[in-house]
């Protein structure tokens, strides 16, 4: 996909991309699909702007991303035509009701969960 936005989308621009913190979301990952020459050409083109390492506005999308393909998507639908009339009327509605995100992952349930990522003091 990143040779795709470099090569045939935007020749000719430096692309940002927005990245969250994910171990396997690094430029370096291009080594492991193509060969070094090709992998450093690409990594020059992109500019990566990582989002905070806490509280991800990327979790957020996704969550939003997962509600609209239950409600809205998760049915056959017959054409673009439609897909694009029912996400709409799907996005207007979410924006009208204001729906927060009930954020239940707590920091002690974290530290728990993802012990590895934090230090312990012994």
């Amino acid at each position: 996909m990143l040779k795709d936005l470099a090569d045939v989308h935007f020749p000719e621009k430096k692309i940002v991309v927005v990245m969250d913190n994910l171990n396997t979301h690094k430029l370096s990952t291009l080594y492991n699909a193509f060969k070094p020459a090709e992998a450093r050409r690409l990594a020059n083109r992109f500019e990566v702007h990582y989002t905070p390492k806490h509280g991800s506005w990327l979790n957020m999308a996704a969550i939003a991303i997962n509600v609209m393909t239950r409600q809205c998507l998760a049915r056959r639908i017959p054409d673009r035509a439609t897909m694009e009339r029912k996400t709409k009327a799907w996005v207007d509605y979410r924006n009208e009701t204001a729906k927060p995100i009930n954020w239940q992952f707590k920091t002690e349930d974290a530290r728990i969960k993802l012990k590895s990522l934090y230090p312990s003091i012994q």
